[in-house]
């Protein structure tokens, strides 16, 4: 229609969403489905921080607030930044969105101008190439391969970056992946970046406390303090604390770049929730004993997991470090055939044969940037991910 943006014609609805409509269609109409391809938590929101949220409707706390968070959210964010990042912000610095998408987002629609690069390691997170797309930017893919570890290498960023490049995203923990940038990783980026300053970077923490083993986390500002001043780290809420739907994100950042970025919250969204806010408090403040015994448990299920794909004829599946999913390829699958007849020559073709003979959703590698694989989320009980497993097996051993 002529009257939309031009702009829309370059970006793609979310793949990860569009899959997980279907698979609740289908659902819906009576087919057997496991669906693997949500990105959430499984577990309920803890009763403390559900108890905050009630006890501030109860209060009548249902107004406007600060366009860009409450100051009590923003201290306990600045505190939790000191306790468990060794950074040091002052509540000016910090914004607070209606999820990390939006913090993400806002952050682009600020600095962006059309032709502007932006540096993205694939496999990504669907949206991160299609908000620099909306905000008139050029992404710049950087193939990160399995035999890399999914990780981007320093000489592969070096040669990524041109005068046009302003931002490079970094996730860690890595969705779709589950890759996680080692101290030694990022120190080595860093040194990268500190021969670019016109470079800034943009870390995705989403996944922070979900790691593994004896991984440590770290987060690049920690790493690297001389790249302080020209980075947003940017977190949330959603994983951790299980509370997805409540949608709170933060980032914090140079006061020059929090303040541009309110700007676009003031004229857009406003305020996040109300109510979130204090959740989200007390999420921060509160006990954080069942973040461990949540990592456990996702340990346990990763490793279900990975086990028995790796048994599968045509799979290989790596080990990852954090968040909840796997990223298997698929690549000893590609020129076989259906029991129907249907040949298998992509990773997409793989994803909707498995959904269409066993039910079984899961997002292929295309929508991430990197293919012949396919992620899986495992962030739901063991005895569906041993179905959902014994229903991968069966499918790949009928590929002929």
């Amino acid at each position: 229609m002529t009257f939309l943006a031009d702009r829309l014609a370059r970006v793609k609805p979310s793949p990860t969403m569009a899959i997980t409509a279907l698979a609740t269609e289908l659902k819906a109409a009576g087919r057997d489905i496991i669906s693997l391809s949500v990105g959430e938590p499984d577990f309920d929101t803890p009763p403390n921080i559900r108890a905050a949220g009630i006890a501030a409707i109860e209060r009548g706390e249902t107004r406007y607030t600060v366009f860009d968070g409450r100051i009590e959210l923003k201290r306990a964010i600045c505190e939790k930044f000191k306790r468990e990042n060794d950074l040091v912000y002052d509540t000016s610095q910090i914004t607070v969105s209606n999820g990390g998408k939006q913090v993400l987002y806002n952050a682009m629609v600020a600095t962006l101008s059309p032709g502007d690069e932006v540096v993205i390691p694939a496999p990504y997170w669907v949206s991160y190439p299609e908000m620099v797309l909306l905000c008139d930017g050029e992404p710049v893919p950087v193939p990160c391969p399995q035999n890399n570890g999914f990780k981007m290498r320093p000489e592969d960023l070096d040669a990524a970056i041109t005068p046009k490049t302003k931002w490079l995203i970094l996730n860690s923990p890595s969705n779709p992946s589950g890759a996680a940038y080692s101290e030694s990783d990022l120190k080595a980026l860093a040194e990268v970046l500190l021969k670019h300053d016109h470079v800034w970077v943009m870390t995705d923490d989403m996944y922070e406390h979900v790691i593994y083993d004896d991984f440590r986390y770290r987060t690049i500002a920690q790493v690297e303090p001389l790249l302080y001043d020209r980075t947003l780290t940017v977190n949330g809420v959603s994983k951790a604390y299980c509370m997805t739907g409540w949608r709170i994100g933060y980032g914090g950042g140079p006061t020059q770049l929090i303040k541009a970025m309110g700007a676009v919250q003031s004229n857009s969204t406003a305020n996040p929730c109300s109510i979130s806010q204090v959740a989200a408090i007390e999420a921060l403040t509160g006990p954080q004993d069942f973040i461990p015994r949540h990592a456990l448990l996702f340990r346990e299920r990763r490793d279900l997991v990975v086990d028995w794909l790796n048994k599968v004829p045509g799979l290989h599946c790596p080990r990852p470090e954090g968040a909840f999913y796997v990223y298997p390829s698929c690549a000893g699958l590609l020129g076989k055939r259906a029991p129907g007849g249907t040949r298998i020559d992509s990773d997409e073709d793989f994803a909707r044969y498995l959904l269409a003979s066993e039910g079984v959703a899961i997002v292929h590698g295309a929508a991430f940037g990197l293919s012949p694989h396919f992620r899986i989320s495992y962030a739901t009980s063991n005895e569906e991910l041993r179905e959902a497993c014994t229903r991968i097996e069966r499918a790949c051993r009928a590929l002929v």
